[in-house]
């Protein structure tokens, strides 16, 4: 398989806002060259490609609160709806320190491919705070929270616009968000937002569903390259919600998984991991740091180094552009998924295609979270509520049929499954934008 051209840089090639620096475009210039490479394949609705070029609306606000220490703290927020030709906006909230327009936009752009790439009826959008997370009490935090709320409060809704958690966002963060809203709405909005606790309207399954979507989206692509998961060795970058879910579920597969690396440093075991104690680890310690005094033969490498530990299988579940021409070439696995959002450059990816290595794109690989958080959203609207059972089956039956006509479509066009995604998703995203129409 092969990927259309890339074409020019973005930055000699696009009309870009204002607001962007076209010598540093960051994951938003990634985004750009990947539209680029689908719009071949788009046929008559390549005439409406553009308005994936173009979020549809972005907020920017400031979010001031009181500190603990009496002192006024100003933080800045953001809010991108990509696109809501195929439904309401649909896209987590991530609180940290490195968070920019040009990240928050592309991650909405994601969101918008990802949903109709699996079909569901979202449109895509994302959310931000530049902040620390780590560096704030609760009641910080709560504040936080809540006034940044109340800032995007104008554009989100059950109908318009529903957050999620993201990075260092959670159920609690979930719950200020829909109380917040809800007490500014003068009625409760369970739909407002999705990954929320159990007690507040929240789904079954949600917390384990970007994990287990990784999980069984790369079962399949495994059996289409001959590759047995029970004889597999797996290193996963990032041991949160989404890496550690999918370990644990490869890990029960038979799979060894044989290193692990987040933000406290990178472990390995050739013979493989105890996966089930270092999650407990990692709940106690907040890292993989210090497993090695805990447990026995796991050795500590550098963080370099592990791009290059031998492996079928390599899962990066933590940031965007982790895989770069830089460390391409040092990867060994026959497979890479896509935990994360935009983990791999274009760069990387023509490498690893030149390579031989199967990439399965985040588009598809960790559109499990979103899907559950649809489920979430139906249940919440009808106040009936599903059991576990039931939406593990529908995740499952989902994730394969989107990953099957995903699959035949890259073979149909010789081209890589992320680009066979975007034709797949852009096409119904523009063919909702044709058959609405411009209004007025």
């Amino acid at each position: 398989m092969s990927n259309a051209p890339a074409g020019a840089p973005a930055k000699s090639t696009h009309a870009l806002p204002s607001y962007l620096n076209a010598d540093h475009l960051g994951p938003w210039g990634t985004y750009l060259q990947q539209v680029d490479r689908v719009t071949p394949y788009l046929g008559g609705l390549s005439r409406w490609v553009e308005t994936l070029k173009r979020p549809k609306r972005a907020l920017i606000v400031d979010v001031p609160i009181e500190l603990d220490n009496g002192t006024m703290g100003h933080f800045e927020g953001y809010r991108v709806q990509h696109n809501t030709s195929r439904g309401p906006g649909k896209g987590g909230v991530r609180f940290h320190q490195d968070v920019t327009l040009s990240e928050v936009m592309a991650l909405s752009a994601w969101m918008s491919v990802k949903n109709a790439a699996v079909n569901l009826p979202f449109g895509g959008a994302k959310g931000g705070i530049r902040v620390d997370p780590k560096t704030l009490s609760r009641g910080e935090l709560e504040r936080l929270t809540r006034r940044y709320t109340s800032e995007i409060g104008i554009i989100i809704g059950p109908n318009k616009d529903i957050p999620a958690p993201d990075v260092n966002t959670n159920e609690q963060i979930m719950a200020w968000m829909m109380d917040t809203y809800s007490m500014n709405e003068g009625a409760t909005a369970s739909g407002v937002v999705t990954g929320k606790p159990i007690a507040l309207g929240g789904s079954l399954g949600r917390r384990e569903a970007t994990g287990r979507g990784v999980f069984t989206v790369g079962q399949e692509a495994a059996g289409h390259i001959g590759l047995d998961i029970s004889k597999a060795k797996v290193a996963v970058q990032g041991f949160g919600n989404v890496g550690g879910i999918a370990a644990k579920l490869f890990a029960k597969a038979g799979a060894t998984v044989v290193a692990v690396q987040d933000h406290g440093g990178t472990i390995y075991k050739a013979s493989g991991l105890d996966v089930p104690a270092l999650l407990r680890h990692v709940d106690q310690h907040g890292s993989v740091q210090g497993f090695e005094q805990a447990a026995g033969q796991v050795e500590t490498l550098p963080d370099a180094a592990f791009w290059a530990v031998d492996c079928d299988i390599l899962i990066p579940a933590a940031l965007e552009q982790q895989i770069t021409a830089v460390n391409a070439h040092q990867i060994t696995a026959r497979m890479v998924i896509e935990g994360a959002n935009g983990p791999t450059t274009p760069e990387a990816d023509d490498i690893l295609h030149e390579r031989g290595i199967l990439v399965v794109p985040d588009v598809i690989a960790n559109a499990g979270g979103v899907t559950v958080s649809y489920f979430e959203w139906v249940q919440d609207f009808s106040s009936f509520f599903w059991t576990e059972d039931d939406i593990n089956t529908r995740l499952v039956r989902i994730l394969r049929e989107a990953f099957a006509g995903i699959w035949q479509v890259a073979a149909e066009h010789q081209v890589s499954l992320r680009t066979a995604t975007f034709i797949v998703a852009c096409s119904r995203i523009l063919q909702a934008r044709e058959l609405r129409g411009l209004y007025p």
